[in-house]
């Protein structure tokens, strides 16, 4: 059985962070002068939900709060597999009355493997869902953000671009470092700095630019 546990910001509920992202509220760019290129860019959403250090912390979460059950679960599926197997290895020499129990037991264990699991996975979608959202809303904020100060007309989901977007139009990396300077998480600072040792000068977000039309070939 696969570990739902890592599926945090996966395709089934990046709808969730795609939608809290578009919901944002953001005042209009300043508008491009006449005849220049307009400013768009492509984020993968789930990408940078999940390489934040608030994302992995949460995804960590969620996998120390159902690792029992998973484990439970485990067992279970295991129990299961060893009285099929002595079903099948007993074939000839099992009484009736033995293989009927096993039978019987293998039947109950099943029903209470396949109920646990359903239980399993809608918790565990429930605190998935909600650690999106909850994401989603912050990281929504982060990019409407970028986009009113750095003049973007539009910012894209990159699963949207389906045939071809350019990699200078990304800027996750930009979205998921303003993403932790916003939002740190406890214990993931960086190790300060030796004695004596001069302060790295802190490099400003440059923000993607797009490239200009191609001119036409005589």
């Amino acid at each position: 059985m696969k570990n739902p546990a890592k599926l945090l910001a996966i395709p089934a509920l990046l709808f969730v962070a795609v939608a809290s992202v578009r919901a944002q509220s953001a005042a209009p760019p300043p508008a491009a002068a006449a005849g220049a290129f307009p400013k768009v860019a492509i984020v993968d959403i789930r990408a940078a939900l999940g390489s934040t250090a608030e994302g992995k912390q949460v995804a960590a979460e969620i996998q120390s709060q159902f690792s029992a059950k998973q484990a439970d679960l485990e067992n279970m599926r295991k129990n299961l597999e060893d009285i099929q197997n002595r079903l099948t290895n007993g074939a000839r020499t099992l009484s009736d009355d033995e293989r009927a129990r096993l039978e019987r037991q293998g039947t109950r264990m099943q029903q209470q493997l396949q109920r646990k699991q359903e239980e399993y996975q809608a918790d565990m979608n429930e605190a998935q869902q909600d650690a999106i959202e909850k994401l989603g809303r912050k990281m929504g904020e982060i990019i409407s953000r970028y986009a009113r100060d750095n003049g973007y007309l539009m910012i894209m989901d990159a699963q949207v671009c389906n045939i071809y977007c350019s990699n200078q139009l990304d800027i996750t990396q930009d979205i998921i470092r303003l993403y932790d300077q916003a939002y740190p998480v406890k214990g993931a600072a960086s190790a300060p700095p030796k004695p004596g040792a001069a302060p790295a000068a802190q490099k400003p977000v440059q923000p993607a630019t797009n490239p200009p039309p191609a001119k036409p070939k005589p």
